[in-house]
């Protein structure tokens, strides 16, 4: 018989990041992921708990699991088919558990012209779910984020580390 495995649970705290103003319980949370397995029993909790409009930022480096994550919430979801990472695209979009997704890598994002022509801002029509890999190349021209997710790669696996930044990201964490 196969063991499920469960996402640990959330390491303490940090401390409130410059110009959070906040060490609310749910505000910050940050969870070890020692493999895969367990990034993506993290992004199954977090598929249960999206809402139309949820704009995500991921940060991290190259090969961090930005993508992985993102893959997971998808099969959450219901999603059967390939999930691919946008690095060329900048956009893949699904529809999934009743939800519209949108996954963008902006890492290869030229300029806001690039953005414009397209058509990338008709988008956030808030009703999209979006999760955005380097959204500091498209500053100024996507919504604020709701939640941040930083993943860090440590030894063989990984911190995930999530923060609200807006009431909606807040009531996403503390359902998670």
């Amino acid at each position: 018989m196969m063991m499920e495995k469960t996402v640990p649970s959330p390491l303490p705290n940090p401390p409130p990041q410059a110009g959070e103003g906040t060490n609310d319980r749910y505000a910050n949370l940050s969870f070890p992921l020692a493999d895969e397995a367990e990034t993506l029993a993290l992004a199954q909790r977090l598929a249960a708990r999206l809402t139309p409009g949820l704009v995500v930022y991921l940060h991290g480096d190259l090969g961090a699991g930005k993508t992985t994550l993102v893959r997971g919430v998808l099969n959450a979801l219901g999603h059967s088919g390939r999930v691919k990472s946008p690095t060329y695209t900048l956009l893949e979009q699904y529809s999934a558990g009743g939800l519209e997704l949108r996954h963008f890598d902006l890492y290869r994002l030229n300029d806001e012209e690039e953005w414009e022509s397209a058509g990338f801002r008709d988008e956030f029509d808030g009703q999209n779910v979006f999760f955005i890999e380097w959204p500091e190349k498209a500053q100024g021209l996507i919504p604020a984020a709701d939640m941040e997710i930083d993943l860090h790669i440590a030894g063989e696996g990984r911190i995930a580390t999530l923060r609200a930044k807006t009431k909606t990201g807040r009531e996403c964490l503390e359902r998670l």
